[in-house]
């Protein structure tokens, strides 16, 4: 099957593929060409640019999340309408989970069979590249490296010493060579890089990305490299895949149940094929935000908030106490809502700042405080143990966790935290997933591709809740 694709990879993290992939898409689509853009890994903010950059959604690609059948059907089905797909990796190429780096970057190429750009960071650094880029080449040669971008030269002469030493031991071509920039055109804070809808000047961002692009890379031998991939051995995406999931697969009418989707700048993580799979099990999605002042909440019949930035808009969200007080209302009716993360933190009772107190919508018995470290950091595992909505009691699933705010007094019990933490660090003691009626909120995201039943439960308690 005929996918032109390229997977841009690097050494480790913070090597400049991000702002390097922007710029290969952004410089592409402005010839006229379709791009299919994909994040290995758990990412929201680094998928929000290339989704910019493309001008379509960025779906993300996880063997971990997702099982490798549905990845696959996944990046197939997306890709099937572009010119070429462009895949950003993350962390270093061969970093994984484990000692055979499962996970890894290299294992999703290899998963694609796509040929790997790899992006070098050559700080100081001229001779010892070439010996990083042969090891690289021999660790696994299944990994096909076809083309480098040399990052952060400091001049010609340090470029010449690199292209030179580079071509003569491991004879990978080079398909551009980029200076180091004067200044950050994505600026970082800590949890990355400043997403999207924060970042006051996105658009122009994008543009000046591309173009330094169209000046210090090769694009045509970029798209060329893609284009020249090998058919990928298979037969094509299944029909009963999770991974096709398409919108609109069961009819919405005014009859469907609503399932609110908190989304604005302060809540912003959200997977799209999430978003797909209420719409695909009969749900009609309505955004909504905390943010707008003095609006009633509109009528839904579930809600899902998802993760974000609760702690740069902790005022403004303080401040709207119609939506508060309407949340508090729903929760104690029984209205579905499912939150991650940031919804969690919302949802507590206050969040304690550097600046002040703020107080949330005070559904959950939880205040949280917020520090200068990550207090939960990657991939969770967990196991349902207490009866809920949503899950079966001895259900468990794969997700992922990153946040800063940490539990500075908690005021439930052992049976309010419905999750045991057999990967992660969860909420407190181990444990995940507070649960008040039909509340449920946890520090793990799910992707609705490796957890499909989440999707079906939601619709399955927005129409319950719609009928009572």
């Amino acid at each position: 099957m005929y996918r032109p694709r390229i997977v841009v990879a690097a050494l480790r993290g913070g090597s400049g593929k991000t702002i390097l992939s922007v710029g290969i898409i952004a410089a592409l689509r402005k010839l006229g060409k379709k791009i299919s853009s994909f994040k290995k890994g758990p990412d929201y903010i680094d998928a929000g640019w290339l989704a910019l950059a493309a001008g379509q959604p960025c779906y993300n690609l996880d063997t971990y999340l997702i099982p490798e059948d549905r990845v696959l059907d996944s990046f197939l089905n997306h890709s099937e309408s572009g010119d070429l797909a462009l895949i950003e990796g993350s962390r270093g190429l061969f970093d994984g989970t484990d000692l055979d780096g499962t996970t890894s970057t290299a294992e999703l190429a290899k998963l694609l069979q796509a040929p790997v750009l790899l992006c070098l960071d050559c700080t100081k650094s001229t001779r010892t590249m070439a010996a990083v880029l042969l090891g690289c080449k021999l660790f696994d040669p299944r990994v096909e490296i076809k083309g480098v971008i040399l990052n952060r030269i400091a001049g010609s002469r340090h470029e010449a010493i690199l292209r030179k030493s580079i071509d003569h031991y491991t004879g990978i071509p080079i398909l551009g060579a980029v200076p180091k920039l004067g200044r950050e055109i994505l600026p970082e804070r800590h949890m990355g890089l400043v997403p999207t809808p924060e970042h006051r000047l996105a658009v122009h961002a994008v543009e000046e990305i591309s173009e330094i692009a169209e000046k210090y890379l090769d694009i045509d031998a970029i798209a060329d490299t893609a284009c020249g991939a090998e058919d990928l051995k298979t037969s094509g995406p299944s029909a009963e895949s999770p991974g096709r999931i398409e919108s609109g697969e069961k009819a919405t009418s005014a009859a469907s149940p609503r399932i609110g989707i908190v989304r604005d700048s302060a809540f912003q993580f959200y997977y799209p094929e999430n978003i797909q799979a209420l719409e695909a099990a009969g749900g009609r999605p309505i955004l909504i935000s905390p943010l707008e002042e003095n609006r009633d909440m509109p009528e839904v019949d579930a809600l899902y908030i998802g993760g974000g930035f609760p702690e740069t808009h902790a005022g403004q969200l303080a401040e709207n106490h119609r939506f508060r007080e309407a949340l508090r209302k729903l929760s104690r009716e029984g209205l579905p809502i499912y939150a991650e993360c940031g919804g969690l933190m919302y949802l507590a009772q206050e969040l304690t700042l550097e600046q002040g107190r703020f107080p949330m919508a005070g559904v959950l018995p939880i205040v949280l405080g917020f520090s200068k470290r990550p207090q939960g950091l990657g991939y969770t595992r967990v196991c349902v143990e207490i009866e809920n909505p949503y899950f079966p009691v001895g259900f468990e699933f794969k997700g992922h966790e990153f946040h800063y705010s940490k539990t500075i007094e908690w005021r439930g019990s052992e049976k309010d935290l419905i999750f045991r933490m057999k990967r992660g660090a969860g909420v407190w003691n181990g444990r995940d997933g507070i649960l008040y009626k039909n509340v449920l909120a946890t520090y793990t995201h799910l992707h609705s591709l490796g957890v499909p039943e989440w999707a079906e439960a939601m619709v399955r308690n927005a129409e319950a809740f719609r009928r009572r």
